[in-house]
Parts: structure tokens; C-alpha cells; sequence
């Protein structure tokens, strides 16, 4: 890898501003972001963060070493949405995390994404959580009742600075779970009690599981410390899960920083209503797989800034497609990195600029069709950075084919039956053939007396 030791700017939500990114230490840079809670298979807009922070991760190893950066991603494998989603397809709650952390693997496969250095499990840490509630509890900034253990909010003075906003404002912006166990109705809860058949581990306020907000605190500190560099997300994430999760984690490690910066990317929408399960709009990744190429996807998930919503069409996918088949045209393998010109790389440092990054693409693939070897060395460079032109042209193309309506053997068989058509005058025919293929996605182009072919 060639290290570059360029300047990153980021946006930190934590005072809604653009910062120089500078790390607690230079050989030691540190990032948690928040993985999928297992209880259905990710859908697209699960997809987005999962490539952001990807493409983050090969950002900053570029510029720190590959060595130098350690990224957390974790999997909640315990939580209500699991046990009552276990209930509802009648399985065991291990069962269903599994099969979906598989699918949840395959999804980051299909997608090109880098594998994290830790990918912790909440479950495999219940210990560390029961050690920190207790923390809480002897500092005062927690109290226990009839089983369950709370957070008291009001004893945290800093609470609402990620969100930049009030504590009134932010209950009233939210669902609070309402509770006559609780002191105050925003108090948040950490240990809860388990009812019977359900998941539970032993705990001196009896037979329960940790609150969702607490394992986040608990892994980011086991793997990365009381406080690190880099917290992201989806912006559902900043109100409750990681204002709480700033509330518990400064609390209990008397710390007046938990994460320096805190990246969150922006909705997925499809008709610009945002995609969840609550609107019926929702598109899994598991459902694209027969479809497109996983590069699409990824190309499509930045054709956008981060930061901003991002609208999911036909039009974008086919947009996308059509750009990676060109694209492909300046594919080369590369036997080992090639150093790519600063002058391009400069958007992706400037807050993960993916869009500007793409039109730079665009111009190095135009001078790579004019220039030699050495041109499509580098194009094919800048676009492995990003995670695109990572597999051979063959395979791109074996893809396409493998999942196009029509085999390679009928489009042959279809041009041949246009030729003669040709040679017999008969162009209505030749030209209904045509258009029979173009509807199946086959273009066809003839050339010198050749005829050759390509899917969109």
C-alpha cells in the first residue's frame, strides 16, 4: 500500500461542522461503528453505511498503514427486536442471529466491503456490561428498581449536545418508552429483566439482558479504549443510541470525550419517503443478488454525498451498470499498486467526496481510451480504491450474462437469424430482431461487415 499523509476533513456531527481530522495517535487510529442488530437481513439502506465506513477505513489506512487503523463494527445479537422476530418465525434467538450475521456476511461480500479488524458480538460481552452498570451505580448516575436498572438522564449535564438540542425538544421529538419503574419518563434503561422461554444471563438484579444503548459503550471500549477517534452511523443513531451511549460511556470512565468525531450518513428514500419497515418501501440486498452485480450497488450507494439522502430508482441502478460496463473497457490487472495522481484522490479527503471522486473517474477513464498502459494502470488503481474493478472483466461480463434473461447461445442464435434476414433484404425482420434483443438488454452493433454484442 502507498501511504499518502495527506490532511482527511471530516463532518463532525458533534458541533454540526467540517473539522480537520486529527487522531489521539498518529500510529493508532480508531473507529467503532455501529453494525446490524440480527434480526432480518439488511436491507439497502442498512447497505449505505456499510460502504461509507468502508470506504473510510481504506481511506484512512492509506494515509496512516494499513496496521495503524483499527475498525470496530459490531453485531447486536441480543435485543427485543430479535427475541420477538425469533417468536414471530418460531426459532430459537441463536438461531436467527445466526442465519442472519450469514446473510449479513454475504451482503458485505457481494458489496466489495473490507472486513473489519473486530467484528464483536454483544452477547460475548455481558460480563464488561454488568461491570460498567455497576459503575453507574456506585457513581450515582444510575439506580435500580424492581429488576431493571436505569440511567438518570438529568444527572448527565452535557445530554442533547450531539443532537444540538434540549432535553425537552428530544422527548418530545421521540417515542419514550413509558415505564412506573422509572424516576423521569427520558431515563434510559441498561439491564432489564428476561420473561420466561426468553434469552437471559445471571446478574445481581436477577435473570435479564443489557439494554441496547450499553453494548455499543461496552464493545467500543473493550477494542478501542475510553475514548477513540471515529464513531459512525446512520443519522437514526444520533437520538437515543449515541447520545446515550456518550451519557453512559463518559459517566462511567469519567471522561469528558468518548468518540472526537462522530460521522453519520444521511436515508436512503424511494420517492423521497425514507426506507423502513414502518413505510413498507423496503428493498434487501439479498433481493438484488440474482439481479445486478454488487459493484452497481456500490457505485449507486455513493453516487451521492454521504451526508445527503440519497433517492433509489431503476433509473440510478441502470445509470450505474451502464457507467461500470464502459468503465470496464480500461480494466487492466494490476500486479501490485499503482500511485495515483494526488489531484484525484483530493475529493475523498475532503470529507469522503464520492461524487467529485466519480467525476474524476470519469476523466481518467477518457484519458486511459487515449492514452497506453500505464493510463489504465492508474484508472483501474483509483477505481480498486473505492472498491470498484476489484474482480477481471471476464467475470464482469460472465455475471451479466449468467443473469440476463436471454443465454449467450440465443443471442448468437438471434444474430444469426438477423444476418440472413440481412442478406435476404428482409430488413422488418432484421430490424423486429433487433429490437426483441434490446428489450432483453442485448445491444448489437454492427461493424465491417461484423456484428458484434453487449448487455446494458
Amino acid at each position: 500500500m502507498i501511504i499518502m499523509n495527506k490532511e482527511i476533513y471530516l463532518s463532525n456531527s458533534f458541533g454540526n461542522k467540517k473539522e480537520k481530522f486529527i487522531p489521539i495517535n498518529n500510529k493508532n487510529i480508531s473507529m467503532y461503528v455501529c453494525g446490524p442488530t440480527a434480526y432480518d437481513e439488511p436491507h439497502i439502506g442498512n447497505a449505505r453505511p456499510l460502504i461509507v465506513f468502508d470506504i473510510l477505513f481504506r481511506v484512512l489506512k492509506c494515509n496512516y498503514g494499513e496496521k495503524k487503523v483499527v475498525y470496530v463494527r459490531n453485531i447486536t445479537d441480543i435485543d427485543d427486536k430479535i427475541i420477538q422476530a425469533s417468536k414471530e418465525k418460531n426459532i430459537s434467538t441463536e438461531d436467527l442471529t445466526n442465519k442472519v450475521t450469514k446473510t449479513f456476511h454475504e451482503d458485505c461480500s457481494y458489496l466489495n466491503c473490507q472486513k473489519p479488524t473486530y467484528e464483536p458480538k454483544a452477547t460475548k460481552n455481558i460480563s464488561s456490561m454488568i461491570e460498567m452498570i455497576n459503575q453507574l451505580l456506585k457513581k450515582g448516575y444510575a439506580y435500580s428498581n424492581n429488576r431493571h436498572v436505569y440511567f438518570e438522564v438529568k444527572k448527565f449535564k452535557d445530554y442533547g449536545k450531539l443532537s444540538n438540542k434540549k432535553l425537552e425538544e428530544l422527548i418530545a421529538g421521540s417515542r419514550v418508552e413509558v415505564s412506573k419503574n422509572k424516576k423521569n419518563p427520558e431515563d434510559f434503561v441498561l439491564w432489564k429483566p428476561s420473561k420466561d422461554k426468553e434469552p437471559y444471563w445471571e446478574s445481581p438484579w436477577g435473570n435479564g439482558r443489557p439494554g441496547w444503548h450499553l453494548e455499543c459503550s461496552v464493545m467500543a471500549k473493550k477494542y478501542l479504549g475510553e475514548k477513540f477517534d471515529i464513531h459512525g452511523g446512520g443519522r437514526d443513531l444520533i437520538f437515543p443510541h449515541h447520545e446515550n451511549e456518550i451519557a453512559q460511556s463518559r459517566c462511567a470512565n469519567d471522561n469528558e470525550t468518548f468518540a472526537n468525531y462522530w460521522i453519520h450518513n444521511g436515508f436512503i428514500t424511494m420517492s423521497n419517503e425514507k426506507m423502513a419497515k414502518s413505510q413498507g418501501n423496503i428493498l434487501k440486498i439479498n433481493d438484488f443478488k440474482n439481479k445486478v452485480n454488487g459493484q452497481v450497488l456500490r457505485l449507486a450507494l455513493i453516487s451521492s454525498h454521504y451526508k445527503q439522502p440519497l433517492d433509489w430508482n431503476d433509473s440510478l441502478i441502470n445509470q450505474c451498470q451502464n457507467t461500470l460496463s464502459k468503465w470496464y473497457k480500461s480494466y487492466v490487472e494490476l500486479k501490485k499498486p499503482v500511485l495515483i495522481p494526488e489531484e484525484y484522490l483530493n475529493p475523498l479527503y475532503d470529507d469522503l467526496n464520492t461524487p467529485s471522486y466519480i467525476t474524476n473517474l470519469h476523466k481518467l477513464f477518457e484519458k486511459s481510451q487515449k492514452g497506453d498502459l500505464k493510463d489504465k494502470e492508474i484508472f483501474t488503481s483509483a477505481c480498486n480504491f473505492i472498491g470498484l474493478l476489484e474482480e477481471t472483466e471476464k467475470k464482469w461480463v460472465e455475471f451479466k450474462i449468467g443473469k440476463s434473461v436471454i443465454s449467450e447461445q440465443e443471442i448468437l442464435e438471434k444474430i444469426n437469424q438477423r444476418n440472413e434476414a440481412r442478406d435476404k433484404k428482409n430488413y422488418k425482420l432484421a430490424d423486429k430482431i433487433r429490437d426483441e434483443l434490446l428489450d432483453k438488454g442485448v445491444l448489437i452493433e454492427d461493424k465491417d461487415d461484423k456484428t458484434s454484442w453487449k448487455l446494458k
